[in-house]
């Protein structure tokens, strides 16, 4: 039971990387820069390794490539979903929104994402699922326990890590709202919380004052949380729009 727990975790590390892989290279081309596309700070997507263990789990004894084309896209969208509301409720943001593409749910999902999903669950349970398996199952067991027992401590540290920094980051945008505010203010300027993002101010502003608008900002907001902000385009937090805008023109190229 345990050694069957053990590769359990292997595989989702395993497909958690390669969800990753996708995600940053998909993001680095549309942005033309190399992007961390990851909740946590190390090369790992939970979310796909999540989604490729239950379909190992559900589907692995099923061989029709139609039946777990279609309960992996059911199954990948209601995860996705499930997700994307969880995580809205825990940190009051969105990492991802789907609203620009046709059929989609709140945003949360859409057909596209479904039909990807779904594909990739075939890939999984009749591609590549029997060769990872056979990779752990060759795996010594004194040496399987304690890489597993390493590799959790890693990911446990920094999911620890990831939390603890999302779940301040309202308080970090008052904080970078109460910087802007007061900076402009010594400059002569105004920007107030509800306005429109520093850059239609900067404009009004000297180099001087813009260079030290960065040079505070770092000073609040941690890289964890500027990697979230460039990672993730579509990442909203509710009541503070204006701030997350301020903060993208803020660590954007210098003008």
């Amino acid at each position: 039971m345990i050694t069957t727990l053990e590769h359990y975790f292997l595989w989702f590390l395993f497909y958690s990387f390669v969800g990753w892989t996708y995600e940053s290279i998909l993001v680095s081309c549309q942005q033309h820069r190399l992007v961390n596309r990851g909740f946590l700070n190390g090369p790992l997507c939970p979310i796909y390794g999540t989604g490729a263990i239950l379909g190992v789990a559900i589907l692995g004894n099923v061989h029709n490539p139609i039946i777990i084309f279609l309960i992996s896209m059911v199954g990948a969208t209601i995860l996705e979903y499930t997700t994307s509301w969880v995580m809205e409720q825990l940190f009051h943001a969105r990492w991802w929104d789907y609203s620009n593409f046709r059929f989609n749910l709140q945003g949360r999902v859409c057909l596209l994402g479904a039909l990807i999903f779904g594909l990739g669950g075939v890939g999984v349970v009749l591609g590549s699922q029997p060769y990872v398996e056979r990779v752990t199952d060759m795996i010594p067991l004194p040496m399987l326990h304690t890489l597993v027992t390493v590799l959790a401590l890693i990911t446990i540290i920094d999911l620890a890590v990831t939390v603890a920094g999302m779940l301040e980051f309202e308080r970090v945008l008052d904080s970078v709202a109460q910087v802007v505010q007061d900076v402009a203010a010594r400059a002569g300027g105004t920007w107030q919380r509800g306005s429109s993002a520093v850059s239609d101010r900067m404009r009004e502003f000297s180099q001087d004052t813009v260079e030290r608008l960065r040079w505070a900002v770092n000073g609040v907001i941690n890289a964890q949380q500027k990697r979230m902000l460039k990672s993730f385009p579509k990442f909203q937090v509710p009541d503070r729009q204006d701030i997350i805008d301020s903060l993208r023109e803020l660590m954007g190229p210098r003008r």
